[in-house]
């Protein structure tokens, strides 16, 4: 059995509408979050869970940290259910919303991490032990006595982590970990849960919409939409599908008068430079760099994919998402 096992998930919001002109009461919309997703996830992997606004990542989070009950199917964690069993089964999970805090706005960091301790009922020894190896892999040392309030997002994101995961979680819950916080913050971010789950073997579901992110995080990718799983895979072969056109600039040394390029390659010449598009399900990389040699000596070459987000929002919109 995996650590995971989620069968059937469904859950329905009922949603009132603005209250029309000229009439006394709002209407009511219902509103299927989730419409029956079904996966599991084994103990230790990274899983990147992606989808557009509204696909129901947040909703399917909620359930599976126990704070919202499903109105149909079963999903088990390490063997609890839970929203049945949440109050022994939130000693073993991590949960991080990117926009929403753990700890006390107005009070030291180090005081929150305290209250942490007595809530998770950690001994001494183990508190000081884990919070010293947190504080060294996320660099809070300078501002552990600093109020909440007063850090930058990229600092209180480093705490809520350490917070998280002072009681050594089996599983972390990431919602939108990255969003508002610069590229630094970003490649510290992603190093360090990169970290903690091959060292601690912590068990990491990731949402968000930063697909960098999942790219240099994520082995597994699950695609969800309009409250369905639509793809659960590898992201290189969710990609490969979307991935139709590359761009390349070279520049030669001297190009002859007539240049001819494979089928799947258009390109533009202005003097010793060339611009051009390929497909590389047509035309495979290594074969259109074959033949760009032969025309001359290249002095240089810039390679550009397609960006991952540009890929993404590709792929939602043939998927209608």
């Amino acid at each position: 059995m995996s650590y995971i096992e989620v069968n059937g998930l469904k859950k329905t919001f009922t949603v009132r509408k603005k209250r029309e002109k000229g009439k006394l009461f709002r209407d009511r919309q219902t509103v299927e979050a989730l419409k029956g997703i079904s996966f599991s996830v084994e103990k230790g992997e990274l899983v990147g869970y992606i989808g557009p606004n509204g696909a129901g990542k947040s909703t399917t989070v909620k359930i599976l940290s126990g704070i919202l009950t499903p109105d149909g199917g079963e999903a088990t964690v390490g063997g609890r259910i839970p929203w049945r069993e949440r109050t022994e089964y939130v000693r073993h999970i991590g949960v991080v919303f990117g926009q929403r805090s753990q700890l006390w706005w107005d009070v030291p960091i180090i005081d929150s991490f305290s209250l942490l301790k007595d809530i998770y009922r950690l001994s001494e020894t183990d508190y000081r032990q884990r919070l010293g190896e947190l504080k060294e892999a996320l660099q809070l040392e300078e501002f552990m006595r600093t109020p909440l309030r007063l850090l930058s997002l990229g600092q209180r994101m480093r705490a809520e982590l350490c917070g998280s995961l002072l009681h050594r979680p089996e599983l972390l819950f990431l919602d939108e970990p990255t969003i508002g916080l610069d590229a630094v913050s970003k490649l510290a971010l992603r190093d360090f849960l990169n970290w903690e789950n091959r060292e601690n073997g912590t068990t990491i579901m990731l949402t968000t919409h930063d697909m960098e992110d999942i790219a240099a995080l994520c082995q597994r990718v699950m695609v969800l939409g309009h409250g369905q799983k639509l793809f659960d895979g590898r992201l290189p072969d969710l990609l490969e599908k979307f991935d139709t056109v590359r761009t390349a600039n070279v520049r030669y040394e001297a190009l002859p008068p007539e240049l001819h390029l494979p089928e799947g390659a258009d390109f533009t010449r202005k003097d010793n430079e060339l611009n051009l598009t390929y497909s590389p399900s047509k035309l495979p990389t290594a074969a259109l760099l074959s033949e760009l040699q032969k025309a001359g000596t290249i002095r240089e070459m810039t390679l550009q994919p397609e960006n991952i987000d540009h890929l993404i929002a590709a792929m939602y919109k043939e998927m209608d998402l």
